[in-house]
Formats: structure tokens, sequence, C-alpha cells
């Protein structure tokens, strides 16, 4: 089989050739820089996502740390508040010591009664 050019066609052996190879070199160039530009927005988007959820999960430990801090006065103060009491307590029977056992024993009669219901 005969490969010589077509009839009326100027071109040179090899010159088809190196046309092609510099067509793909050209089309691989361009998808590569495809490629890198690509890469290089789903690298910053990447970015901008993790910085988000940086900020996220230090919101989110700020906000922990300030409810365990809270959470951790309140066995004191319950301290204080039943310390209130006791004192309260502690005076209003020593002020009037025998209306506080008779009320006491009232009190205590009526739960006894509504038990019994």
């Amino acid at each position: 089989m005969d490969r010589s050019p077509a009839f009326g066609s100027t071109t040179t052996p090899g010159t088809s050739s190196t046309n092609t190879n510099a067509k793909v070199e050209s089309a691989a160039m361009a998808a590569h820089q495809a490629t890198d530009r690509i890469a290089d927005s789903a690298t910053t988007k990447v970015d901008q996502l993790s910085g988000t959820a940086h900020r996220a999960v230090n919101r989110t430990a700020d906000a922990v740390a300030s409810a365990t801090d809270w959470a951790a006065t309140i066995p004191e103060q319950a301290k204080q508040v039943q310390a209130r009491f006791t004192e309260s307590a502690c005076t209003a029977i020593r002020a009037k010591p025998l209306q506080t056992v008779a009320g006491t024993l009232i009190v205590g009669y009526l739960l006894g009664r509504l038990a019994r219901l």
C-alpha cells in the first residue's frame, strides 16, 4: 500500500504527525492548567471550610467551659443557701421555742391524719 500524500496535498511526510503532537501537547497543557486551577480552587474552599469548622469548635469549647464553670459553683451556692436556712430556722426556734414545738406537733398530727385517708 502506498502512503504517498493525496493528490494535490502540499504537506510533506512527517508534518502531519508534528501538527498532531503539537495539538496533543497543547490539549494536555490546557488540561493540566485546568486541573491546577480546580485544585487551587478546591484548596481555597477546603481552607475556608476548615477555618469555619475551627471557629465553630472554639466557640463550642468556650461555651462548654463557661457552662462547666457555672455548674462548678452550684454546690457552693447550695451550701450557702442551706447554711442561711439553718441559721434562720435556729433563730426562729430560739425566739419562740414553745410556739415552734406546738406548731410542729400540730403539723405532725395533721400529716398523720392525712396519711390514714
